[in-house]
């Protein structure tokens, strides 16, 4: 019987009952931006070089608006009180431009990517 005791303790130890468990990859710094008025807030943040950052847009407006950015290489639109999500990066140190295409004077921002 002891023979089938190490066995099992050692199938135990690997299925992660052990004591030791895998969390994953660590989850991407998430940015909350909220157009109201045809305006960004916040219009300006920081994010670390080289990783992805997720980036939550709420529209609080009665119209349609593109977040829209040539640096990034990002067009995404947010209906009217709708909300979108999509992910950025990894991204370079620098600073980067963004706008809404439809609003252009007004909705603008930019993101610094500093050596953190």
């Amino acid at each position: 019987m002891t023979y089938f005791r190490a066995p099992a303790l050692v199938a135990l130890t690997f299925l992660g009952l052990g004591g030791i468990a895998y969390a994953g990859p660590p989850a991407e710094p998430v940015i909350s931006l909220i157009l109201k008025g045809h305006v960004f807030t916040p219009a300006s943040f920081s994010v670390p070089q080289g990783v992805k950052v997720r980036i939550n847009l709420t529209n609080l407006d009665g119209a349609t608006e593109e977040f829209d950015s040539h640096d990034l290489k990002v067009e995404q639109l947010v209906t009217p009180h709708g909300r979108t999500s999509f992910v950025i990066g990894p991204l370079r140190p620098g600073t980067y431009t963004f706008m809404g295409e439809f609003h252009p004077d007004t909705a603008q921002g930019h993101i610094v990517v500093g050596e953190h």
